[in-house]
């Protein structure tokens, strides 16, 4: 196949579960597909080349078109946003419109004869063509309107709740309005599937597909160093919303009663970029926040329990899997795990409220045997049935099939 992939951004460096996700993927159709991937990226990459030329090993051909974000929590970010607040579109898509980013991809449709375009996550959505003469999919890594929603429902400050509202239902509406144009949707999870059937049922051409959601688990293994007894652990980009609400959420009401339990309790938050205030949670004694760093492991490899405290979010959370391969005791809400094949008390331990939660932290730093029944369940579900070779197969065949089958020359408009 001819494969044409938008995105909002390159792959590397691989820093965010989307990313992984879509780098696995895309590296096992590489082997037999031609794929053109199309995305921003920051004028300094395309200048110095970083973080482009590993791109060669997932496709083969890279674009880019030059494009700078703010960085989250600068007056810059929040100029830049309020340029959107009368927007019919929301503000995660409705930046990324781009005459120069629409004008690339309208010349690689008129030159090439392509036998899929994958829009990777919605922002592409906003420069496509309303002509396309391909079938065309998308792949979506969350219900973007439902992460909206459970922001605007735990915003404590009145006037964050309303524009958080604002924004939830304009990603309702573009959600659905976008769904419709795609002759296929991709989603990462059997409950991701649910609530766009139950959103947008006549938005849907066909049943949405699931990818499964994978791992590397000869890269994650259990052999990257000695746990410390009383050692907590969260990775994640830190400048994500649902990560940031997470930690400052553990760290008010969860921490201080594990601390009530265990005094020396230490807590690090592994992740990059992360925002003024996650910054400000390494002002807590024993807490620790690196920002970036080159490889995850030997810091997840030092946490007894790795946390996932979440209560915004969609899709699903590479960060569990990763963890679990890892062969570590996870301690989730069921936010965090959403859509995950996991069950609770058997490969990790979920739990909703901070007493509950803080509970099941103590437990685990304490009952050694308890935490080792976990640890092992926890890694022999990820490498016997969620390896990215297993999940990589499924995808294909998804996309393969849709090329094959969707008469070419169709016209999709957005309503």
């Amino acid at each position: 196949m001819n494969i044409l992939w938008l995105n909002s951004g390159l792959l590397l460096p691989l820093d965010k579960g989307g990313k992984l996700r879509t780098w696995h993927l895309m590296r096992h159709l590489a082997r037999r597909h031609d794929i053109t991937y199309l995305s921003f990226a920051e004028p300094s990459d395309i200048a110095s080349g970083r973080n482009r030329d590993g791109m060669g090993e997932v496709c083969s051909r890279l674009e880019t078109i030059p494009r700078s974000d703010a960085e989250k929590g600068t007056w810059r970010f929040y100029a830049d946003a309020a340029k959107y607040l009368v927007d019919p579109a929301p503000y995660a898509v409705a930046k990324y419109h781009s005459p120069a980013y629409r004008a690339r991809v309208e010349q690689l449709l008129a030159t090439d004869r392509f036998d899929v375009v994958i829009c990777d996550f919605l922002p592409p959505v906003v420069n496509l063509p309303d002509r396309l003469p391909c079938p065309a999919i998308v792949f979506t890594h969350n219900v973007e309107a439902e992460i909206w929603r459970r922001h605007a429902e735990n915003a404590s400050n009145p006037v964050s709740r309303q524009l958080l509202t604002q924004q939830w239902s304009r990603m309702l509406r573009f959600e659905g309005e976008a769904l419709a144009r795609f002759d296929l949707v991709l989603a990462v999870s059997d409950a991701d599937r649910k609530t766009f059937e139950r959103l947008y049922p006549r938005s849907l051409s066909a049943a949405v597909h699931v990818v499964q959601t994978g791992v590397d688990t000869s890269f994650f293994t259990p052999d990257h160093g000695t746990p410390e007894r009383a050692h907590i652990v969260f990775t994640g980009s830190m400048d994500w919303l649902p990560n940031e609400d997470g930690m400052v959420y553990f760290c008010r009401e969860i921490l201080p009663r594990i601390r009530e339990a265990e005094p020396d309790a230490a807590l690090s938050i592994i992740g990059r970029s992360p925002t003024p205030a996650v910054r400000r949670l390494a002002d807590i004694q024993n807490v620790e926040v690196t920002g970036r760093v080159d490889d995850v492991r030997p810091h997840v490899a030092r946490g007894a329990v790795y946390v996932v405290p979440l209560r915004i979010g969609g899709g699903t959370r590479l960060k569990i899997f990763e963890a679990m391969a890892m062969g570590k005791a996870v301690v989730s809400t069921t936010i965090g795990a959403e859509g995950l094949p996991v069950t609770s008390g058997h490969d990790v331990m979920i739990a909703d409220d901070p007493e509950r939660f803080a509970q099941a932290v103590v437990h685990l730093m304490r009952d050694v045997q308890a935490r080792q029944s976990l640890e092992s369940a926890a890694r022999r579900l990820v490498v016997e049935r969620h390896d990215w070779s297993a999940v990589s197969t499924d995808f294909e065949a998804a996309i393969s099939r849709i090329a094959k089958d969707v008469p070419r020359d169709s016209v999709r408009a957005i309503a």
